[in-house]
């Protein structure tokens, strides 16, 4: 296949996306990808110039770094992967690294487990103080995701596994701050390409941080919930072959699956 600037050249991993619904439900429901690692686009698959560019891989990726990074304090503070992890102790001692990597996983599960439930009750009985507990419950998930970003990189599919890389993006997704997301759409993009995250998860926060700028997404996982249409897709007459790419169905299938769950 030839790369195009909305058509991204890959192996695609077929799974469910993350629970993007931040005001607007998602395309597919949420499930937690493979830990096989996909070929990622050699290509973005979209602008690499300009404040919406999904960014160049390799050295020239933003870092995570900058005045949004959280430190890690207080009772909520994330476990570092590496010198602060415990200690390597007896002959049955796991590795700090490996250790310290499964105790961001659970804390990436939790927090994401408290964002669902949070969004649950308040769906249920919609009242103002449910709607700022969601949106405490959101921005302290975010502040918590810096730290790990800031010590560690994005939370891939090769690090803290499957699960807990897709909570991760769940949390991203609903993370208040754009220029965060932006910062952490670059480091996804890296890793797509490098092998160590799946395309969807790329497709998901492209597609989140283009309507957030008002651009059209690029693979159509974004829907309006007021009219349950994709919000403005660019290029809609190749959007199958691009979703199909990154391991996504055609966008009428699972528009009929979404209306069908109501």
């Amino acid at each position: 296949m030839t790369a195009s600037p909305d058509h991204p050249v890959g192996t695609p991993t077929t799974s469910r996306g993350p629970d993007a619904s931040n005001g607007s439900p998602a395309v597919l429901p949420t499930r937690a990808v493979s830990g096989t690692p996909v070929t990622g686009p050699t290509e973005a698959a979209v602008p690499t110039a300009g404040r919406d560019a999904v960014p160049a891989v390799g050295r020239d990726a933003v870092p995570p770094a900058g005045r949004d990074a959280v430190p890690a304090v207080g009772q909520d503070a994330v476990p570092a992967i590496g010198r602060d992890a415990a200690p390597t102790t007896g002959r049955d001692a796991v590795p700090p690294a490996c250790e310290a990597a499964s105790l961001v996983a659970a804390e990436l599960m939790r927090r994401a487990d408290a964002d669902r439930e949070s969004t649950r009750e308040a769906g249920a009985a919609p009242t103002a103080e449910r709607r700022r507990s969601v949106a405490r419950c959101r921005r302290d998930n975010a502040e918590a995701l810096a730290v790990i970003v800031r010590l560690h990189g994005w939370p891939t599919v090769e690090a803290v596994g499957g699960a807990a890389s897709t909570a991760a993006l769940m949390i991203l997704l609903h993370a208040p701050d754009l220029d965060f997301r932006l910062r952490c759409r670059d480091l996804i993009a890296q890793a797509t390409a490098d092998g160590r995250c799946p395309a969807v998860h790329l497709a998901y926060i492209a597609d989140h941080c283009a309507v957030e700028l008002g651009e059209p997404q690029f693979y159509g996982t974004r829907i309006n919930p007021v009219t349950l249409r994709p919000y403005p897709v660019r290029r809609p007459q190749t959007l199958d072959e691009r979703r199909r790419d990154v391991g996504l169905g055609p966008l009428d299938e699972q528009m009929q699956a979404l209306r069908a769950h109501g």
